[in-house]
């Protein structure tokens, strides 16, 4: 009998999702950018992400199965809509590895033991070195080796791992805060916590890791089918995980501002410039012990995030071929630990060419977040859909004033896409629609059957994406574009055409071709007592 994820291992899981590089980075990243005002970006980025996971609770209770992140779009707008959905989702998962592997070479490269003096090879200035991509891919084969074996198997290392990676932030905050900490690096007014303006806010959640560490909440959503009790277990998950990390986050970035020595704030918050910032900011506080300590997690907490992104983007190429415009090979599951191997050993192959192509942590958490977000738009518009289409199917948790979330969900995500900046926002955009050609090819063969509709039902994400692009290039200078549409007033217009598109989106969806498959699922829903 496969062996199944209980409510403790879901929670691990989802943390070690979303503590990964992040914690290691972010802080440093996100000050640099917005001073003080750096710990906004993490309570706002929490709460954005938050209203968006409200609704894929919803609708990820509704159909628990392997990759489910990958279908929802299928059901209530089509093979079209749910390709492009998938894609980029995949796509999403997909490049945390590379990304997981680069921060823990990245760390690497400054240890400062005379034994480890090799290391220094492995970057090359701010990029890696051919040593440091050898050192990132010897990383993607740990992660793929022991997702392997089954989730089980992987589930053993990721609870072990998560806590380990609770724990040592909470030590790092203890002990930086005990050793100094100065109120007055937060700010004694309005323009020294927030020295570069409230856009740079916006900018740091983009930047700074904030929005690729939150939404790996949808991991969880993922593994529906691995998860017992999915029905109450994927909603448990997701709350718990956010909740904790949001706080460790939060917490994380005050005590970096407040520990920073006075010599290094003088300089202004644009000078940071740390390669391994909290084991740099220990040693210069003289906490060789804690240095040490952090510098060993940094190799632990990239690795349990890589495994556990590692099983969730295997899960997501997986399920791709049940939308019959993929491969059949890759949803293979012929050994008898029932994990997808074929889509595992492809997405090493892609992802070593990822870490080919971008071989900096700071660009990739650009490219990451934007790929992630345009997957998410999906998620509140088949969520309204499916309170217009299906409103007797089973929802063991149904959101209430989802009227209210739906479309704010999306215009958020929407408004964090431009936050990733020009050019990042077209080159982003362009690679989801790579996938396209792939579309055409498996659809032709089936003759495109009903493709006007599909079509119909996809034209509001042209659209969006289209949108997206224009008001990146003319939009604010603070975000990369020529600055024709001024901060905040480019805030303001994509907030109200996001909110239009939404109520198009929701107007253009049907029951499609595998709207029954949809209910199928939701019919093998047990509605169990959620205090079971």
């Amino acid at each position: 009998m496969k062996k199944k994820l209980g409510l403790f291992s879901t929670v691990m899981f989802g943390l070690s999702a979303i503590i990964g590089s992040g914690w290691m980075f972010g802080s440093s990243q996100a000050a640099r950018v917005a001073g003080p005002a750096a710990i906004l970006a993490w309570i706002i980025g929490a709460l954005l992400v938050f209203i968006i996971a409200t609704v894929y609770v919803e609708i990820g209770t509704m159909f628990p199965e392997d990759g489910a992140m990958s279908r929802f779009a299928m059901y209530t707008h089509g093979s079209l809509l749910g390709h492009v959905s998938s894609w980029a989702n995949w796509l999403a998962l997909l490049a945390i590895l590379p990304i997981e592997s680069v921060a823990s070479v990245q760390y690497m490269s400054s240890w400062p033991w005379e034994w480890v003096k090799w290391t220094k090879v492995l970057m090359n200035g701010d990029q890696l070195s051919a040593w440091g991509i050898f050192a990132a891919t010897i990383m993607l084969a740990l992660f793929t080796i022991i997702n392997y074996w089954s989730v089980a198997l992987m589930a053993k290392f990721n609870n072990a791992i998560s806590l380990f990676k609770i724990f040592v932030p909470i030590i790092t905050m203890i002990a930086l805060i005990s050793a100094h900490f100065d109120f007055g690096n937060l700010g004694s007014n309005f323009s020294t916590f927030m020295p570069n303006g409230s856009s740079s806010i916006f900018l740091a959640i983009s930047s700074a890791g904030v929005i690729f560490s939150y939404v790996a909440f949808q991991t969880v959503i993922n593994l529906g089918n691995d998860i017992k009790k999915p029905s109450v277990n994927i909603r448990r998950g997701i709350v718990i995980s956010l909740i904790v990390s949001a706080l460790i986050y939060i917490c994380l970035q005050i005590v970096f501002i407040g520990s920073l020595p006075s010599s290094i704030v003088s300089k202004g918050w644009s000078s940071l410039n740390f390669n391994s910032p909290f084991s740099d900011l220990a040693i210069l506080l003289n906490i060789y012990w804690l240095s040490t300590l952090i510098y060993f997690t940094a190799f632990i907490s990239p690795f349990g995030s890589g495994m556990a992104f590692s099983a969730s983007a295997s899960k997501s190429l997986a399920s791709m071929p049940k939308n019959q415009h993929m491969p059949k090979f890759l949803a293979k599951m012929d050994n008898k630990y029932n994990s997808p191997r074929v889509a595992l050993l492809v997405n090493f192959g892609v992802s070593f060419i990822m870490i080919l192509l971008f071989k900096n942590w700071t660009i990739l958490s650009r490219v990451v977040s934007a790929t992630m977000l345009i997957s998410l738009l999906t998620g509140p518009v088949v969520a309204g859909s499916l309170r217009k289409l299906a409103p007797d199917f089973k929802r063991p948790t149904k959101i209430k004033g989802m009227k209210f979330f739906a479309p704010a969900a999306f215009a958020l995500a929407s408004l964090a896409i431009y936050w990733t900046m020009f050019p990042t926002t077209i080159e982003v955009i362009a690679i989801v629609i790579i996938g396209l050609p792939v579309y055409i090819v498996f659809d032709g063969r089936q003759g495109f059957h009903n493709m006007k509709q599909k079509f119909k039902s996809s034209l509001w994400m042209i659209f969006q994406l289209v949108f997206l692009s224009l008001i990146s290039w003319i939009g604010g200078t603070d975000f990369g574009g020529l600055g024709l549409i001024k901060y905040p007033l480019d805030f303001v217009i994509i907030l109200v055409v996001s909110v239009f598109v939404y109520y198009w989106a929701v107007g253009s969806s049907y029951r499609s071709h595998y709207f029954g498959e949809a209910k199928e699922l939701n019919d093998t829903i047990n509605l169990e007592d959620p205090n079971e």
